[in-house]
């Protein structure tokens, strides 16, 4: 199972690096610039990772067709992953992919916005649960991100009101630019922060190249550590700094690995956000 495991997340990458010039045009804008009407109008349209989804499930076919597995999309819009990768000789070997995308944050330089790698609810806690999941998570080989890394245009070259003829097509500015896509397994890239609000999402790190070369905060410690950490964020009862007894909701890493008598020194710590100069 492990060279299946290997093969597969190394033939993931290898295809990822050729999803740039596909969805791009040779300037390295997003060649989707809008949608049309029966009258040839194009109307333009904000940043929409569904959009870049569909133009690209042609070549995750093709994926699967080449390397002997079944795609198979998630019946709901909300479930866990996008894609399931199931081997088309044993239907006990299944790959989770999710799409996931996010921009280069403009005043750190060397930064993105972060992703979120999927909840650690119930289907993460219950490895036999079929809630909004397409098969339970115990089934998966392996749980993968596919991301995608892109630069948004200046909000004041792009007008979501403008309606444009065919023939003006050349005038329609790209929302979206400089689209770069990679794969790694969810955990080496994971920070032991959310990753959005106050929903129960995992959120990655931020710091580009760490995400390229999946150095995430688990790195040193393994897939387990990052496993047991999720599934006991906000609900293990840890004791507070510097008290007589008292406890507190589980939140950080180092208060995990203290109560588990783990060192904390194997924290692969992100690297911080600077301000670059202007």
């Amino acid at each position: 199972m492990r060279k299946i495991k290997k093969e597969f997340l190394e033939n993931l990458k290898k295809f990822a690096k050729t999803l740039t010039k596909y969805v791009s045009t040779n300037s390295g804008d997003w060649s989707i610039k809008g949608f049309i009407d029966i009258d040839e109008n194009i109307y333009t349209i904000s940043s929409d990772s569904k959009i870049l989804e569909i133009q690209l499930f042609p070549k995750f076919k093709e994926f699967a067709e080449i390397n002997g597995y079944d795609l198979v999309l998630a019946e709901k819009q909300n479930w866990y992953p996008d894609l399931s990768f199931v081997k088309k000789d044993d239907k006990s070997i299944k790959f989770a992919v999710d799409i996931k995308t996010t921009y280069r944050l403009k005043d750190y330089c060397g930064f993105c916005n972060g992703f979120t790698l999927g909840s650690h609810g119930e289907y993460f806690k219950v490895r036999t649960s079929s809630k909004n999941i397409q098969y339970p998570y115990a089934e998966y080989v392996s749980h993968i991100c596919l991301g995608i890394l892109y630069t948004r245009a200046k909000s004041t070259d792009i007008d979501e009101t403008e309606r444009l003829k065919l023939s003006e097509l050349d005038k329609i500015s790209s929302v979206i630019t400089d689209l770069f896509f990679f794969a790694e397994e969810k955990w080496k890239i994971s920070s032991d922060k959310g990753g959005s609000g106050n929903t129960a999402n995992i959120g990655s790190i931020d710091f580009i190249n760490d995400l390229l070369k999946g150095k995430g905060v688990f790195i040193n410690l393994g897939e387990k550590v990052f496993d047991d950490y999720w599934i006991n964020q906000g609900v293990l009862q840890v004791p507070k700094a510097n008290s007589k007894g008292e406890y507190k909701k589980l939140t950080k890493l180092s208060e995990f690995l203290k109560f588990t008598g783990k060192d904390i020194k194997l924290i692969n710590k992100p690297k911080p956000k600077r301000k670059s100069k202007k």
